[in-house]
């Protein structure tokens, strides 16, 4: 083949650190745009962002020209700069080093997209651990538990 062409969706998902300050609400669209511009920049298509105050997800589509790890660097390290100018209130701000991408097939992205505007409604009946421990086991990844929570 002459042409490298690929359509690969993720879905990808990490939280702040446990010493770190909650993002705020008011801050929520606004950072959304900006990891949507990171993620541009890298050549990732942007689908749909959102979460909660402790951890948010993106649904993307991945270029062909960056790894998911550089990926995941790169929205995180350059989000985390930005909301410290925010606000002192985020002087302190970092997320957790790991983080959790699975792939997303074509056929559930509309219900993907939903489930991430959804986050607020469904974070009232289940906290992050548990959601994060049900996409683990949904997508069959092995994992250590006593490595999974801590900063």
């Amino acid at each position: 083949m002459s042409q490298s062409l690929s359509r690969l969706y993720i879905h990808a998902t990490f939280h702040i650190k446990c010493t770190s300050v909650a993002i705020r609400k008011q801050e929520y669209t606004e950072l959304y745009a900006y990891i949507g511009q990171v993620l541009n920049s890298l050549g990732c298509t942007p689908i749909q962002i959102g979460g909660v105050e402790d951890h948010i997800h993106i649904l993307c589509i991945m270029s062909k020209n960056i790894a998911l790890a550089k990926l995941m660097e790169d929205v995180k390290r350059h989000s985390s700069r930005w909301i410290k100018t925010k606000d002192k209130y985020y002087e302190n701000f970092a997320w957790q080093g790991g983080y959790g991408c699975f792939s997303v097939s074509q056929s559930v992205v509309e219900r993907t997209k939903r489930y991430i505007q959804n986050q607020e409604e469904h974070h009232h009946k289940c906290d992050f651990k548990a959601e994060y421990l049900a996409f683990l086991k949904e997508y069959g990844v092995e994992y250590n538990e006593a490595y999974l929570f801590t900063d």
